[in-house]
């Protein structure tokens, strides 16, 4: 009997450590901050991004299987008249149906629809999210920080586990900074 167990012990350990090689070699995708800037215009303040953004692996299953990739976009102002905040999410989908991608800005609504995967990716590389008045008229020399990251607080519960304990889940930029520059 003890032989079985040492055999059962056994089996399991290499099954585990198997399991977690395969975990390390999972690639979640790329996401890149290529630019960031605020623009003035008519509306407010506006945030331009150029973000570089590949999916692989069990994210991009997940958006063919039409589940909805959520990226959480947090901008910082740092300055000398205190800080400013805006958190933005931009909901990624899939609509096996109708083969149809979606971007949508979940503070405004405002969606963009796409016949190809090739035509999201390029909309973000252009995406423009309003902000809120806090960002208007930011004196030269304020510190701007940007992150832009999956949310895995937006995917379904199911996922939301394994979402935080395997690598090919974690999907985030790094940081961008720049200052604001006089006039």
């Amino acid at each position: 009997m003890r032989y079985w167990k040492k055999l059962a012990s056994s089996l399991c350990l290499v099954g585990l450590l198997a399991g977690c090689e395969v975990l390390r070699d999972q690639a979640p995708g790329t996401l890149l901050i290529r630019d960031a800037q605020l623009v003035a215009v008519a509306e407010g303040p506006r945030l331009e991004l150029d973000l570089d953004c590949q999916l692989n692996g069990p994210i991009s299953d997940a958006l063919e299987h039409g589940i909805p990739i959520t990226l959480e976009v947090r901008l910082q102002a740092e300055g000398e008249h205190g800080l400013a905040h805006d958190r933005r999410q931009v909901e990624l989908r899939y609509f096996p149906l109708t083969r149809r991608y979606q971007l949508r800005d979940t503070s405004t609504g405002e969606l963009r629809s796409f016949p190809a995967y090739g035509y999201l990716t390029d909309a973000l590389a252009a995406l423009h999210l309003p902000l809120s008045g806090h960002f208007a008229n930011l004196p030269p020399g304020t510190r701007l920080s940007l992150e832009v990251g999956l949310d895995h607080a937006a995917l379904p519960g199911a996922l939301r586990l394994p979402a935080m304990l395997e690598p090919a889940w974690r999907l985030i930029a790094p940081e961008y900074v720049w200052t604001v520059a006089a006039g």
